[in-house]
């Protein structure tokens, strides 16, 4: 069979279980999906900032040229790595185009043979790859069940580390992250903790969750994405001077991809004096989380319990959770379906996001279409 036959009969057989995605454009409607949640990807004031920022360069370069340990290292990567050391209270910290790259980098070369990953079953798909990476031993537990983690902590060999997320992105709920910190240390387990929904939106000048709690210090490896609420790109590991050195030497994620733009430098560091100035971004968002969860009583739709950014709305099946969407979208409201396999059968939902930006009059347009569905 033709390569091309064999994939369109794929791509036939996905569409008839209606799971086929394609692309498409937002065209004017209220942003209910964006992951923007303190709107700075948007923000005027701060691409002006980046700008000249990246103008008063002394030679800008238009790329990094190669990896950071050939070509690609510079004062200005440096800088940043310490300027965000200092932000996420840490001794050091290692960029990456993505958190994507990072998590896959953590998970792929610190657990070795004879260790166990104990993750949890909601964690990104990064970390499932990583996972798989590994040669470690892995075993998911069930999501947020402090029960179940450590029943599994107790059968766990060699080292062992337990990967979890601090704001989980489908359903936008919170780690017991106290909790787990317990566990960890009761059970000589090792946490490595996906900020990349917390990044920003929590703690002093956007510091995180666990850093807002003051537990920063009893986590061994820390992710942070600049994707979402920092409206830019990229990420970082943070960590232990050591931590970072492994890595260093041992993730072929970092030794073999091309290190950042210098114009990718200067956003990180642009945002994160940006929100140092504009924490207020943080309360409105709060403030829009509160309004929504009291306006939300209306609605006769099963919800998620969250008290994030995130707030899924159940629709069983993925022919009906993409009707509830698109009459979403006929309403002005850029909202998207999640249909299994991105979310397993049966919870299949229309993720809401909330942002800074959005008006109580929006999200009284967006109550109000959503207890009209039927």
């Amino acid at each position: 069979m033709a390569l091309d036959d064999w994939m369109d009969a794929a791509l036939k057989e996905r569409k008839a279980q209606g799971r086929f995605r394609e692309l498409s454009l937002t065209k004017s409607k209220i942003d209910f999906v964006s992951n923007d949640y303190l709107g700075l990807a948007r923000s005027e004031e701060l691409r002006h900032q980046i700008h000249d920022r990246y103008l008063s360069l002394k030679n800008p370069s238009n790329g990094s040229t190669g990896s950071r340990l050939l070509a690609g290292n510079s004062e200005l990567a440096e800088e940043v790595e310490s300027k965000l050391a200092s932000v996420f209270r840490s001794e050091q910290t290692l960029l990456f185009g993505s958190g994507y790259t990072a998590n896959l980098a953590v998970l792929s070369c610190i657990p070795q043979k004879g260790d166990t990953i104990l993750y949890d079953e909601l964690v990104h798909a990064c970390m499932h790859d990583g996972a798989r990476l590994s040669k470690a031993d892995r075993h998911s537990f069930k999501h947020n069940d402090l029960f179940d983690l450590e029943n599994k902590l107790k059968q766990a060999k060699g080292k062992t580390f337990i990967a979890i997320e601090s704001i989980y992105s489908m359903d936008g709920d919170e780690s017991p992250l106290k909790e787990v910190v317990v566990l960890a240390k009761t059970y000589g387990a090792h946490i490595i903790l996906d900020e990349a929904h917390s990044t920003g939106v929590y703690g002093k000048n956007g510091s995180g969750y666990a850093a807002m709690l003051g537990l920063e210090s009893e986590i061994a490896i820390r992710i942070y994405t600049f994707g979402k609420a920092m409206g830019i790109h990229g990420a970082c590991i943070v960590g232990s001077k050591t931590l970072i050195s492994y890595l260093v030497n041992f993730a072929r994620p970092f030794i073999f991809s091309t290190a950042m733009s210098p114009h990718s430098l200067v956003s990180i560091k642009c945002a994160f004096e940006f929100l140092q100035n504009e924490l207020h971004l943080q309360k409105q968002l709060r403030s829009n989380i509160h309004f929504f969860l009291e306006q939300y009583k209306k609605v006769n739709h099963p919800k998620v319990q969250s008290n994030s950014s995130i707030q899924s709305i159940l629709v069983k099946g993925n022919t009906e959770v993409k009707r509830f969407a698109n009459h979403l979208q006929q309403q002005g409201l850029d909202c998207r379906a999640i249909r299994s396999p991105s979310v397993k059968p049966g919870s299949e939902r229309v993720r809401i996001c909330l942002h800074s930006f959005n008006t109580e009059a929006d999200i009284q347009k967006l109550i109000k279409a959503l207890t009209e569905f039927g």
